[in-house]
């Protein structure tokens, strides 16, 4: 029997996540050394304020493709599995093996999250700055976001494509303002 998918919920933001962000950065700057120029906040725990499913989306930034398979090499030592692109291009997804992943012999259990490796030059992760910086520097943009995320959660919340699918437009249109996309 298939496990029925995770409901949509919408909780509001919490102060923690910045921090917990920081400690998922630090750990997975140090076992990825120079292979990460950066890891990036992004998605709705990374504005202030913005409620949001309770998961923190991180990219990780690497000098170039042609680096992927050392970073899936590292980030697997940390308990990470490489998913591919999902669909994505200029987006590389890993997943969690368990809960405590990233597996850095200091820590338990980690807070849900999203691990995504990204080319400095990918579109993607352009596009993932440009939205979460749009939204922090427009407050009334995230809380019209907030309210259609809201009303997605409750609509399907039981079916997270439609639920993300529902963001679609949104989204998109904040990108045109801001990359004129």
């Amino acid at each position: 029997m298939m496990a029925s998918p995770k409901p949509v919920i919408i909780a509001p933001y919490d102060p923690a996540w910045p921090g917990q962000f920081s400690e998922l950065r630090q750990t997975l700057c140090l076992a990825l050394g120079e292979l990460a120029l950066e890891v990036e906040h992004v998605g709705s725990t990374a504005v202030p304020g913005l409620p949001a499913k309770p998961i923190l989306d991180l990219d990780v930034v690497i000098p170039s493709p042609e680096l992927l398979p050392l970073v899936i090499q590292r980030l697997f030592g940390l308990g990470y599995l490489y998913q591919g692109d999902l669909g994505v291009p200029g987006r590389e997804a890993f997943a969690r093996s368990d809960e405590m992943t990233p597996k850095d012999g200091r820590h338990g259990v980690w807070p849900e999250h999203h691990l995504y490796a990204c080319a400095r030059d990918s579109l993607e992760l352009a596009r993932h700055l440009a939205f979460r910086d749009y939204l922090r520097a427009n407050p009334e943009a995230a809380w019209a976001y907030a309210a259609l995320k809201q009303y997605l959660a409750q609509r399907y919340r039981n079916d997270r494509e439609a639920y993300t699918g529902g963001k679609t437009a949104f989204v998109e249109e904040a990108l045109r303002k801001t990359m004129g996309q």
